[in-house]
């Protein structure tokens, strides 16, 4: 497994983008019946779909914007989302003080009710009021806050949600081609001739496709005008959204919502248990998506906005880690950069008789699944070989084959199986891998079972499994992407471990 099978002829469908729009669209289409290639010209997951707040939500703050449509779409996909991958989806509870001055305790109250209600909740609790001076979650706050609301969103690993649909459509026939990059698109007659090179080997192919779909996020413009030479205009705008993360803030397990006087908000999530991530910013970006990188001037600023608001105040010294994203929106004229719209637009472009390009702009990670729906139902006349109903709501990703509330259970009879295995490395396994953390576990009695120890609780038979199933080829790959164990493990560490995986790659293509 890994690459699904190689393609012969024509694909029907080339899909430019490994993200998680790219990553859905691909998976839906061959789950339909289509013959699908994706090329990425990083590590999937590289770019804007690693770099969230990791939250399946519906968006309180849209609301504001009149952005219904988008609310309840998301708001019905979280319990969607939770059900396909309960491992790396669970629920999450937000806390909101009331902060006088800003929004009104009533306009709150009417906007959780709508949220509460617009999007068929079944599983998720309702929103419910808190007493501050009794509640735990006060205990953190300054003594100025009183009162707050909480509700229900949900929790994501977004990276993985990202591999995990790549996973699926792989194993559903679909070729992911990861660290490949597309040079040329040009139409050919019936077909698109793609010309791709490998970065790794430079070996440079071309590939016929039907139909294309440039899901490349941030480069979606750089797609049109340097890949397929198109004359359309783009309409996207980039906006960054930089995060920070420090040392746990507070014990319980719930997130807060907080308000700014510049009218943003900002969430402080429980984050790989011994940390707290505070984001996000809101500005437009210029220049190479890759470079983006947080600013000493939106730290502080993130810094700045936590302090309002907990007891002891977040300085910049207990800041271990940041990291920035760029969100390709759709450039629909907003003023500011937070008030652009984050639903997605789905530009055809298909003259008469011609193959047919669709161009994904905006989108969120809560509505990936149904964007990719949109997509091929844009793509219906253009696709014929994708003729299958929608089927992915009811389908579970890897490792996901197990009831929504059941991780405690997998994690018991692993447990149980291994019981010579620290119980936080079954885990933290059940939540990357879910019933697929069987797999890595076979046989092992000890630790040592496991192999190589990189560091912190990461075993070579779990780096092993990301190379061969996951597309992993560097350290980056395993300690930012597939997880978040870059944040445990020194620089020697990672330095180890990308020679291992060097050495283990070119054993393998040599064997």
């Amino acid at each position: 497994m890994g690459v699904g099978r190689q393609q012969h002829g024509i694909v029907d469908l080339a899909v430019i983008g490994g993200g998680i729009n790219g990553c859905g669209i691909a998976r839906d289409a061959v789950g339909r019946g289509a013959s699908v290639v994706l090329f990425e010209q990083s590590d999937l997951a590289s770019g804007t779909s690693s770099t969230s707040t990791k939250l399946i939500h519906g968006g309180l703050r849209y609301l504001e914007h009149y952005e219904f449509r988008l609310v309840r779409e998301a708001l019905m996909e979280r319990e969607v989302l939770w059900a396909m991958a309960p491992h790396i989806v669970w629920p999450l509870r937000f806390v909101l003080p009331h902060q006088e001055g800003l929004r009104p305790g009533w306009l709150l109250r009417l906007g959780l009710l709508l949220y509460d209600n617009l999007g068929g909740r079944k599983r998720l609790p309702g929103t419910r009021t808190l007493d501050l001076a009794r509640d735990p979650a006060g205990a953190p706050l300054k003594a100025g806050f009183r009162r707050a609301f909480e509700y229900s969103d949900c929790w994501v690993e977004d990276s993985r949600l990202v591999v995990l649909n790549a996973r699926d459509a792989a194993e559903r026939g679909a070729v992911i081609r990861p660290r490949t990059r597309v040079l040329a698109a040009a139409r050919a007659g019936d077909h698109w001739d793609v010309t791709v090179e490998d970065r790794a080997s430079g070996r440079r192919e071309t590939v016929q496709a039907r139909t294309l779909v440039n899901a490349a996020g941030p480069w979606v413009a750089d797609v049109l005008t340097g890949v397929v030479r198109a004359n359309a205009a783009a309409g996207v705008r980039l906006v960054q959204g930089s995060h920070i993360v420090v040392r746990r803030l507070f014990q319980h397990d719930r997130a807060y919502i907080f308000q700014n006087a510049d009218q943003r908000i900002i969430f402080a999530i429980p984050y790989e248990r011994d940390f707290t991530l505070i984001g996000t910013t809101d500005r437009d970006y210029t220049g190479d998506p890759a470079a983006v990188a947080a600013s000493e001037e939106e730290v502080a600023y993130l810094c700045a906005a936590a302090s309002e608001y907990f007891r002891e105040p977040v300085t910049r010294e207990a800041v271990v880690w940041t990291y920035s994203g760029v969100r390709p929106l759709y450039d629909d004229g907003a003023s500011k950069a937070q008030e652009a719209t984050r639903d997605y637009v789905l530009a055809l472009d298909a003259p008469q008789g011609q193959p047919a390009m669709l161009s994904v702009f905006g989108g969120k990670i809560t509505t990936y699944r149904r964007l990719a729906e949109a997509a091929l139902e844009r793509l219906k006349d253009h696709l014929p070989a994708a003729h299958g109903a929608s089927w992915t709501g009811s389908a579970t990703l890897p490792g996901g084959n197990f009831p929504a509330d059941g991780y405690g259970d997998v994690v018991a009879g692993l447990v149980r199986q291994h019981p010579g295995l620290p119980r936080a490395l079954v885990e933290r396994l059940v939540r990357a891998y879910g019933t697929e953390a069987r797999e890595i576990l076979t046989g092992a009695r000890s630790l040592a079972d496991l192999g190589r120890l990189f560091g912190a609780d990461l075993t070579e038979r779990e780096v092993v499994h990301l190379m061969r199933r996951e597309w992993a080829a560097g350290a980056d790959d395993v300690l930012w992407r597939r997880s978040k164990l870059g944040l445990r493990l020194d620089a020697a560490e990672a330095a180890a471990l990308d020679e291992f995986m060097r050495r283990d790659a070119a054993a393998s293509s040599a064997a």
